[in-house]
Order: structure tokens, then C-alpha cells, then sequence
């Protein structure tokens, strides 16, 4: 039975197996591409073009058919690699290939209806592969050059190698050993190790020595396993840093220095050592230690960083009574632990650093006196009377006689205090108040005092005397502030402060209590609180805004009284704590008063109606200028710091000669030096004499003289030409002004001439005179400046008298004419 009904399974299973291969055989078609494996060579030699495969469709077409390729090496980079025949199929290869830059090619193949261009069957593609040749050899890649110390320990990695073969990688063309050519100098050796992905490690076999070569290089070689086999080399240079590996020594055996007793100095030795080590490195600076001698601390070693030397100072003074030498032994070693090559060195402790021993003498010095303490405390009620002792110090000195030893106030800032020179007793000469500037705020005074003693040179010795002042109640409870302000808007109490010198319990708190005997004060004012280091002010009805005087008495508690008057000020805060400023008067006009104002403006305006009304027919003509007169200045005439006005009209000395210029200097108001003189030129006639008066005469003598001593009020008809110039600068006027006279024997003719007149009136004796020096000469100018200008009989310089003298000519005539003036 279980066979049978496996029979039956297996025939089934038969069945279905035959039914679906007989799907497979409808469905199946027949293959129609024939593609062939295509390989090139890298770097072929050719010839170009060559055939590397042939393709075609076996699939029967009723049209004709034309092959075609696409893709890389074809229209792709690399261009016009491949092309391909279209009638017959065979691919073409038209130049060499490297693989190092294309490895594999991936191009498309099609065929197109000649007639329709419609293609035939659907697209295929291939690769071309290019087979790898053994043409590049393997190269070191990396930093060939590196620094290394000299403590480096045997078999460690210097430095990394890395080698790279772009060849077909995991072929023999690319698999490649790096080997040691050779190496300069020859020890210590180097070894080469390989590790994978073309790595490689230089490494040490003894130790670097850098006395003995500070650089190694070392020839390495790459090669590969590929036909024929290729090779590269490289030069690595190791560059050696020098370390410690050596320690430095003493130059000298012993060393010897001395120091004063009691004192510190820096730098009483120096020790130098040598070490072979390079120079300004961890491995060549020294480093200073005391193996012995030093166990009380009172030396120091240091080391000079430049010269490396050990520096001997002294932080703790010797005392030459309890040691006059000292001995010292000092070690040096390096900063850098020392390099010793195991390999070289047989088992056993390192070398010990060097040694030398330093002698330090003490020489015996003069040594201060010493109290017995270096401050003493003392204690003395304030406000004693002078003469009493505070204090009687003890000088010890173990080089000098006590006895000789001379005391000194050092310090004693307020004078209170006397010492005596041979004993150094000290005594007060002045009251100490407790309360003084010079006392601290723990009631301590600070006097110090020294002790001289005779040795060579005399050394003092210091002490400190500390006084400590007892208070007494001499000091009455004051006002800590003379005014206070009461914020009337707020408040109508304020807080009035109280303080007393004296301490505890001279002191506060304070009680506070109005001045007895003054009912008003007692009426406007009250105490709440009256006691305490403040009392409380309180006015007991509303106060006007102003300044009130408060009489107080304050009493401490030993009931020392003090009565004081505090100002207190009542004013309108605001919300601030100060008084507000008050805002001045004002004041505002109503109807009453801007009736009278309008009023007033307009009979102004009626007047000034009235004014330009009147004014309205009367012609004003303004004065002719002229345009090239520049810019006319307004001159003040109203000054009142200058002289006296000069009322006489001036007498001008005439000599009838031709035309003259007489010239007078005119002085200024400036007392110290003069200033430039504007010029009027006086022109005169000795030709044709015009008479003012009808009763004058001219009379011309034979000398050419006309006396006018008798005809005083006869003038020449006169022109002349001025050339003024004013200025106007801080209210002053300036004022040039020059008159051309006649020269110099002229003016003698005229003077003796006058002379003569005068001698034949008769006039009273002329009496002497004393005439007081007031310590400045006359500032009028020289006589030594007149001159003589002939200027003939011409007068046609009266045409042309320049702009100024026509606008004075054009007012005067104007005036003389409204006038009806006749000349």
C-alpha cells in the first residue's frame, strides 16, 4: 500500500515537471548575439588599427544591416580608442593603452536597419579588459628624513617607510620586499623590518652616539616580483639630537669664599663646571645640590643661565661667636637624567654625579646692640602731667661696653616724650591725649628708640615702645552734625546725632534735653527720643518753611555737658530727601494792564506817523563819494581819555619865498612810542598875499621878508591837500598828520626877524622860573624833520585836490549857500 502510493507521487511529480518544460520550450527563444571574450594588451605596440573582435547577429533579416559601438574609449574619454566595421563587425584598436589609467572599457553594441535606421534587435553591451604589464616599480612614498634622540633604546621604531606599486594590485607586479643597501657610517647598525600594506620600520641595533656621528643615512631598496622585475631606492637621513649622556664635572677640586657674620648676600661664589653635552639643552644645564654642611638652611645654590655656574648665596646670617667656618660639600647634576647604553655598559649602578667641597669663612663684624625684646608695652593714663617715666629699657652688646652705648628717639611723631642719652630712660614732657591724631584707634602711641654703640662703624640697635593711653572724661558730648533738614511735606520729626571722643563709659549713649528757661522753644519743640546716640526733634505744631535755632544739652554718661545750637532747616521735599529749590516770583498781566501797553504802542506809532509826514517834502541829498575811496570808517569823536581840547587856532610861520610846505609833526597819546602821522599839506603863495581884513597890508622887502608880527591876523591865501587816514580800534582814534615847512635857513631868518620885533615892544622883565623834572621829556618829534620843498608859483594842483577834499568842498559849499554867507 505505501508503495504503491508512492508510485503514485513520483508519477505526478512527473507529470507536472513534463507540462512546465514544455512551457519553457513555447516561451524560449533562440540566442541571436554571438559576443567573444575581448582582452588587450597594456601598451601594445600595434600595429594601429588592429582587430580585436568580431561581432554579429545570426538572427536572419529580411533588410540590410549595419553594426555600431558606443561608449567609453569610443564618443566617451578616451576618445577614438575603438571603432568598429559596420558591415562586417570586426573591432578595431587605433592606440596603446594604460591600464595605470584605464583598466577596463564598457562599450555598447547595436544594429540598425540600413534603409529604416530602426534597430533590429535590442542593445548589448561589453567590456574590453586590459591586461596588466609590469611597467611601474615600486616608489617610497614617504618623509624620508626625521629627527631621532640619542637615549633611543635598541629594537625601537625610528622611523615609518611607506612604498606604493601602482601596478595590478595582488599580482606579482605589484608584490614588492624593501631591503637596507647600505648605511653611512656603519654603526650603529640600522635594521629594516616590513610589515603589511607596504609598510616598513627603520630600527636601531647598540645605541646612537652623538660625539661620534650626529647624522646617519641609510640606502633603502624597494623591488617587485613582477617579469622582468623592477626596483626604486631612496636615501633616509637620520638626524641625531644630542641628549644627556654625559655629567657635568668640577673645574676645581675646592672652593673658598668668606661673608661678613650676621648678615645675607647674594652671590659670595661662584662654581663652574664643565659637561659635553650641547650647549642651552635640559641635558647640559646644571643643576646645584648640597650633599652636607647645610643642614641649618642658611645657604642657597642657583644656577646662572647663561654662564651654567653655581651661584653661592647667603639667606641666614652666621654668627661669627658660635662659627667661624663652615663646610660645605655640593653636588651638580644635569636637568636631564643621564643616558647610559645598556648594551655598552656592563650591569651595575649608574655613575654618581661629581662632587667638590666649598670652605665658607666668617668674618667677625661689629655687631649691633640688642634689647631685651623687640617691642615692649606700656601703659600710662591720657592728660598726666609732664616729667613722669614710662619706661627704662636693657641693652646687651657683645662686642662694644654697654656703658658707652648712647640712646636716640628714632621715632616720637608728637613730641611727648624725652630720652636720656647714657641710660635710655624715657620721660613724657607734654600731656598724651588719648584722643590725638598720632594715637591709634586702640589708643596706643608708637615710640621707638635706638641703641648706638662706639664700635667701627657704630651699629644701632632698635626697640619698640608701645604706650597704651587710659581714657579719662575729658571731652563733652557734641552735635555730629550743625544742621538738619525736617521735611515738612512728610514729617514732622528728625533725627539730630550726638558724639563724644572719649571711649567707654565716657561716652554715649547720650541724653538729650532742650535749653530750660525758653517757653517758645519749649512750646515749638519736643525730644522723642532724648536718649541714645541720637535724640528725636519733634515740632510740636505746623512750622512754617524757614530756618529754626535749636539750643540742646547733651550729656554723656558721666554727665559731662555740652549745650550746642543746631540749625534746623524746614522745607518742602518733595518725594526726595533734600529741599526743592524754591520757584522765583512771577507775574501775570490782566485786562487793566494790557489796556495802558496797547495804548501806549499805538501814540507811537501815531508820532512816527506824524515824523515821516512832515519829513515827506524835504529833500535829502547825500554826500558825492567816490569809488575808489575804499571802505569808509566810522570814527568816535566823543572819546574822553585823551588830552585837553585845543581851542587857539594854530599860528603857521610863513616865509614870503616861493611855494613852501610847512610840516608839523603831531604826537600821539601813546606815552611809549609814536605813531605814524597822516600828512596835510599847507600850500602857500608869496606872490599873490590875500587879505582878510581890509586894514592888513603886504609889504615885500628887499630880503624877501613880510613882518608880520604887527599884521597878526594877515594870512596868505592858502590851499592845501589833505591825506588823512583814519582808524578806529578799541575806542580810540589815530591820527597821521605832517605840515611841509621851509627849510632851514629859512626858518633862521624868520626867528631872528621875529627877534628883532619883539625887542622894540616893551615888556615887563622876564623873571626866572624853577621848573620841576617829572621824569619824562616832551614827545613831540624833532625840529630836525622839517623841510623845504620849492614848488614854484603853480597852483594847478588846486584842480585836483583828491575825493576827500571835494566831498568836504561840496558840504561847505552847500551849506554856505542855504546860508546866504558871502565871502
Amino acid at each position: 500500500m505505501k508503495a504503491l502510493s508512492l508510485l503514485l507521487l513520483v508519477s505526478l511529480a512527473g507529470l507536472v515537471e513534463s507540462r512546465r518544460g514544455k512551457q519553457e520550450l513555447l516561451v524560449r527563444s533562440k540566442r541571436r548575439w554571438v559576443l567573444s571574450t575581448i582582452e588587450l594588451d597594456e601598451e601594445d605596440k600595434g600595429p594601429f588599427p588592429k582587430a580585436i573582435s568580431t561581432m554579429y547577429n545570426d538572427k536572419k533579416a529580411a533588410l540590410a544591416q549595419e553594426y555600431r559601438i558606443s561608449g567609453m574609449g569610443v564618443d566617451k574619454e578616451p576618445k577614438g580608442v575603438f571603432t568598429i566595421d559596420g558591415d562586417t563587425g570586426v573591432v578595431y584598436a587605433h592606440k596603446a593603452v594604460d591600464r595605470e589609467k584605464y583598466s577596463l572599457f564598457e562599450i555598447n553594441f547595436d544594429v540598425v536597419s540600413k534603409e529604416t535606421r530602426q534597430s533590429v534587435d535590442r542593445e548589448l553591451s561589453f567590456n574590453v579588459e586590459v591586461k596588466d604589464i609590469n611597467d611601474n616599480p615600486p616608489v617610497f612614498v614617504s618623509k624620508l628624513t626625521g629627527n631621532v634622540d640619542e637615549n633611543a633604546e635598541e629594537g625601537e621604531a625610528l622611523i615609518q617607510l611607506m612604498v606604493r606599486d601602482i601596478d595590478q594590485s595582488n599580482s606579482p607586479n605589484s608584490t614588492f620586499t624593501v631591503s637596507i643597501v647600505s648605511q653611512s657610517p656603519q654603526e650603529p647598525r640600522m635594521e629594516l623590518k616590513q610589515i603589511s600594506g607596504g609598510l616598513a620600520h627603520l630600527t636601531l641595533r647598540g645605541c646612537f652616539n652623538y660625539d661620534k656621528a650626529k647624522k646617519i643615512q641609510v640606502i633603502v631598496q624597494a623591488r617587485d616580483h613582477g617579469t622582468p622585475s623592477l626596483s626604486s631606492t631612496a636615501v633616509v637621513t637620520l638626524n641625531i639630537v644630542d641628549r644627556n649622556s654625559h655629567l657635568p664635572t668640577f673645574r676645581e677640586k675646592k672652593y673658598q669664599a668668606e661673608v661678613p657674620e650676621s648678615i645675607t648676600k647674594d652671590n659670595i661664589l661662584r662654581i663652574a663646571v664643565d659637561d659635553k653635552d650641547t650647549p642651552m639643552t635640559p641635558g647640559w644645564r646644571a643643576k646645584y645640590f648640597f650633599i652636607e654642611g647645610n643642614e641649618a638652611g642658611n645657604y642657597k645654590l642657583e644656577t646662572d643661565p647663561v654662564t651654567n655656574e653655581g651661584i653661592l648665596s647667603v639667606i641666614k646670617g652666621k654668627d661669627f661667636e658660635t662659627t667661624s667656618y663652615t663646610y660645605l660639600v655640593v653636588g651638580v647634576k644635569n636637568e636631564e637624567p643621564l643616558f647610559v647604553c645598556k648594551s655598552e655598559s656592563p650591569a651595575g649602578p649608574p655613575p654618581s654625579p661629581d662632587r667638590v667641597n666649598v670652605t665658607v669663612k666668617v668674618i667677625d663684624v661689629n655687631d649691633p646692640p640688642f634689647y631685651e625684646k623687640a617691642s615692649f608695652d606700656v601703659y600710662q593714663k591720657e592728660e598726666e602731667e609732664p616729667g613722669k617715666v614710662l619706661f627704662t629699657p636693657k641693652v646687651g652688646d657683645p662686642d662694644s661696653d654697654v656703658s658707652k652705648i648712647r640712646h636716640v628717639l628714632l621715632e616720637d611723631p608728637a613730641n611727648w616724650v624725652t630720652i636720656d642719652k647714657k641710660t635710655g630712660k624715657i620721660t613724657t614732657t607734654k600731656k598724651m591725649d588719648r584722643e590725638s591724631s598720632f594715637v591709634d584707634h586702640d589708643g596706643i602711641y608708637k615710640i621707638v628708640i635706638g641703641a648706638i654703640d662706639t664700635g667701627e662703624p657704630p651699629q644701632t640697635g632698635t626697640c619698640t615702645v608701645l604706650v597704651h593711653l587710659g581714657d579719662i572724661n575729658d571731652n563733652e558730648p557734641s552735635l555730629a552734625n550743625k544742621s538738619v533738614i525736617m521735611c515738612a511735606n512728610r514729617v514732622n520729626k528728625v533725627m539730630v546725632p550726638a558724639r563724644d571722643p572719649d571711649a567707654n563709659p565716657f561716652s554715649g549713649p547720650f541724653t538729650f534735653s532742650l535749653e530750660s528757661g525758653d517757653k517758645a522753644l519749649m512750646e515749638r519743640w519736643k525730644l522723642d527720643p532724648s536718649f541714645g546716640f541720637e535724640g528725636g526733634l519733634v515740632s510740636q505744631k505746623a512750622l512754617p518753611l524757614d530756618n529754626y535755632s535749636v539750643s540742646l544739652v547733651i550729656q554723656d554718661q558721666q554727665n559731662s555737658m555740652g549745650r550746642h545750637t543746631v540749625q534746623v532747616v524746614v522745607c518742602d521735599c518733595g518725594d526726595g530727601v533734600v529741599c526743592l529749590s524754591r520757584k522765583p516770583p512771577s507775574s501775570s498781566l490782566g485786562a487793566a494792564g494790557i489796556g495802558p501797553l496797547l495804548l501806549g504802542l499805538f501814540l507811537l506809532l501815531l508820532l512816527l506817523l506824524l515824523f515821516k509826514c512832515q519829513c515827506r517834502n524835504k529833500d535829502f541829498q547825500h554826500m558825492p563819494t567816490e569809488k575808489d575811496e575804499g571802505i569808509q570808517t566810522l570814527i568816535k569823536y566823543n572819546q574822553e581819555g585823551g588830552g585837553s581840547a585845543c581851542t587857539g587856532e594854530p599860528t603857521l610861520i610863513l616865509t614870503p619865498t616861493n611855494n613852501v610846505a610847512v610840516t608839523e609833526a603831531l604826537k600821539m597819546g601813546n606815552a611809549q612810542k609814536a605813531l605814524p602821522m597822516a600828512q596835510e599839506v599847507y600850500m602857500y603863495n608869496n606872490a599873490t598875499l590875500t587879505t582878510m581884513n581890509s586894514n592888513m597890508t603886504s609889504q615885500v622887502t628887499q630880503h624877501q621878508r613880510t613882518a608880520f608880527g604887527s599884521q597878526r591876523r594877515q594870512s596868505a591865501y592858502s590851499t592845501w591837500a589833505s591825506n588823512r587816514m583814519n582808524s578806529h580800534k578799541g575806542g580810540s582814534s589815530r591820527y597821521n598828520r605832517s605840515v611841509s615847512l621851509v627849510s632851514g635857513h629859512h626858518i633862521t631868518d624868520h626867528i631872528d626877524r621875529r627877534m628883532d620885533e619883539i625887542q622894540h615892544i616893551e615888556q615887563p622883565p622876564n623873571q626866572p622860573h624853577r621848573y620841576a623834572y617829572e621824569g619824562q621829556g616832551s614827545r613831540a618829534e624833532s625840529l630836525d624833520k622839517l623841510s623845504l620843498v620849492d614848488l614854484g608859483d603853480d597852483l594847478m594842483f588846486l584842480d585836483d585836490l583828491g575825493p576827500k577834499f571835494k566831498n568836504l568842498a561840496g558840504v561847505c559849499h552847500q551849506t554856505i549857500k542855504e546860508r546866504n554867507i558871502q565871502l
